[in-house]
């Protein structure tokens, strides 16, 4: 990455955050204040992607330092499903699409739908992305299916039995759909991120 792509992508994420601040202090009520840097984060690496597409940049990544990153933000989600602010309701949902609808309804909050619709989504693309990076041949459709499946279930499942967060099977659902928006995503990812096993440096696109 130059350096002017990355002045760029910082100057960017940064206004568009300190924008919206005001609302994502209000998640605040109903998640744990970590959610305040997964979204400062995730603002930051998606300017810095559409910058560096835009200019018609890649940047090498060294392949251990994503499987890093990576277990440091499952680490972020795990305590964003498990330790939510005092004072809240344990409830679970076994039916599907009955969450989802109630946040399309605007029952609840607009922003807390937004978020939870969206989060619930957006913030699983990142695990089809790596299943797909990962060293070796591709894995088969029925491995696709399964591997964040059984993830996805057994957190749910820890959930109702440590009453932390909510068990949702709607919450499956969206998980799951954004594994495969990670899939489908993944050549425009590759047009970008390049995996290497050494330090990062930056490419031209031809």
């Amino acid at each position: 990455m130059s350096r002017k792509s990355a002045m760029l992508s910082l100057l960017l994420s940064q206004a568009l955050f300190l924008c919206g601040l005001p609302l994502f202090l209000q998640l605040l009520l109903y998640l744990n204040p970590l959610v305040i840097m997964v979204v400062w984060f995730c603002i930051l690496l998606f300017v810095s992607f559409a910058v560096l597409y835009f200019r018609g940049e890649t940047v090498m990544i060294p392949r251990l330092l994503w499987q890093a990153a990576l277990i440091c933000y499952s680490l972020s989600l795990l305590v964003l499903l498990f330790f939510r602010p005092k004072g809240q309701v344990y409830s679970y949902n076994l039916i599907p699409f009955s969450t989802i609808l109630s946040y399309l309804s605007n029952e609840m909050n607009g922003l807390v739908s937004f978020y939870n619709l969206s989060a619930n989504v957006g913030l699983f693309i990142p695990f089809g992305l790596y299943l797909l990076s990962r060293d070796g041949k591709e894995p088969s459709a029925l491995r696709k299916f399964l591997y964040p499946f059984i993830t996805i279930s057994d957190i749910e499942i820890c959930q109702l039995v440590f009453r932390r967060g909510s068990l949702d099977v709607d919450d499956l659902i969206l998980n799951m759909m954004g594994v495969y928006l990670g899939y489908v995503l993944y050549p425009l990812f590759t047009s970008v991120v390049v995996f290497r096993s050494g330090k990062s440096k930056r490419v031209q696109r031809q």
